[in-house]
């Protein structure tokens, strides 16, 4: 048992929850990360972005990442610090009690939950297009439930099976993504590269469309709780990954801008069209790498996802049966099979636009607290794995994180802002009625 500055006690870093295996490594977290940022929206963003900014794409990518880098490095201090299951929810918890981080817990968990449902309803969508009986209500609804069902009871089997998974889901979506960049990049022009007007409007639009390409590391970090040597894998991890994303994205931008130049913007599916002069053999290449890409989202989301549930159910404030772990694979298989029935429940009833939207809002709700959280914890010296990411970077991070969430929040709808108000004021109402509950004294026995 381990004290902290924080003043919390627990078994090493993730506060006597124990029964999670240490099995993660950089690469494992990393990949897992990697993974679920690199969903569908590359797929279709490309075409979004060049509609509202043209050429200029690239650059509303390179602004978003300074943006998201910040957050992100306050993710990987934070991470290092206080490496628990839940990810943000543990950083907040330690930061600024437990009621703030179940706030930014319900969020996290939340918008990873809107977006796994809405991943969802676009591979139905997709695959509907090239065969017919998944166009049909019967034939969609039963594709949903599937996909949930096989990944949820892979993940039940434990950590490993499921990061298995992750991993070669990720190789199988890069090869046509790889093919894209090697064999498109012969068919650019350079004047569909040209410069165009800077128009101020259109390019915080184009930004808000990139934060959503950003997003999804929050939910990959729920697994922090089972990475050995966190102190440094998560952040090895964590950063890499993230580096990886900005270089992949800028360079897609630019080849299917190269290729298709104006009519990029009109593009449906914007990566194949831009092979559609090379040949229709890479055309359905790509077309299938977009739903492995989005079976790979779906995959990582429900490896990680979860967790957070098993961190709430083991603090007390969600029914202890939520943190039970299979006796054999140490997976909290409970949590697993609330989160897959919670998210077929939503994409048989939701679409993907409207699913995303709220799930890009819920995530910078969690970014901003947890980009504060970091510079807490910095300032108090908390650890509670190893020599955590130490810097003074963290404060300049920590603000440019802050101000451009809260730019991008700013740009809400009314209705999306009572939403997550609501939100607000429903998590309050069950923290408060957990606490009471949780303090109310055992029955005596005869």
């Amino acid at each position: 048992m381990t004290e902290d500055a924080s003043g919390i006690v627990g078994d090493g870093a993730d506060r006597g929850r124990i029964g999670l295996a240490r099995k993660l490594g950089a690469f494992g977290i990393g990949v897992a990360i990697f993974n679920t940022v690199v969903g569908s929206g590359i797929f279709v963003l490309p075409a979004a972005l060049a509609k509202a900014v043209g050429p200029d794409a690239p650059l509303a990518y390179l602004a978003c990442a300074v943006a998201m880098g910040g957050v992100v490095w306050c993710f990987a201090a934070a991470g290092s610090r206080v490496p628990t299951s839940g990810g943000p929810y543990g950083y907040s918890r330690a930061a600024f009690g437990p009621f703030v981080g179940f706030v930014v817990g319900v969020f996290v968990w939340l918008g990873c939950l809107l977006a796994s449902a809405g991943v969802a309803t676009a591979i139905a969508d997709n695959l509907g297009r090239v065969w017919p009986v998944f166009a049909t209500a019967l034939g969609r609804g039963g594709l949903i439930v599937v996909l949930f069902g096989l990944f949820g009871a892979i993940n039940t089997l434990g950590v490993t099976p499921g990061a298995r998974l992750v991993q070669g889901l990720t190789a199988a979506k890069l090869i046509p993504i790889a093919v894209l960049l090697g064999v498109g990049v012969f068919f650019i022009k350079p004047a569909n590269l040209a410069p165009v007007p800077f128009q101020p409007t259109d390019f915080g639009r184009a930004m808000i469309l990139a934060l959503f390409a950003f997003q999804g590391m929050e939910g990959a970090l729920g697994a922090s709780g089972e990475v050995k040597d966190p102190a440094r894998n998560i952040p090895r991890g964590l950063i890499g990954a993230m580096l990886v994303v900005t270089v992949l994205y800028v360079a897609i931008q630019m080849v299917t801008q190269g290729v298709l130049g104006p009519a990029l913007a009109q593009s449906k599916a914007p990566l194949a069209d831009a092979l559609a002069g090379a040949s229709p053999l890479l055309v359905a290449l790509l077309l299938a790498g977009a739903t492995i890409s989005m079976l790979g989202y779906l995959s990582s989301d429900t490896l990680t996802a979860p967790r957070i549930l098993y961190a709430f159910a083991a603090d007390g404030l969600l029914p202890r049966i939520i943190a039970n772990v299979h006796p054999a694979t140490r997976a909290p298989y409970v949590s697993v099979i609330l989160y897959v029935v919670l998210g077929a429940g939503l994409a048989l009833t939701g679409s993907f636009v409207k699913l995303v939207t709220l799930a890009s809002l819920s995530s910078v709700c969690a970014y901003i607290i947890a980009c504060c959280a970091a510079v807490v914890l910095e300032r108090r010296g908390v650890q509670t794995a190893g020599t955590p990411l130490s810097s003074a970077a963290i404060y300049p991070a920590a603000a440019i994180g802050i101000v451009g969430m809260l730019w991008i929040l700013a740009q809400a709808r009314p209705e999306e802002m009572l939403g997550g108000l609501a939100t607000l004021v429903i998590t309050g109402l069950w923290y408060g009625v957990a606490t009471v509950l949780r303090r109310r004294p055992e029955p005596s026995t005869p």
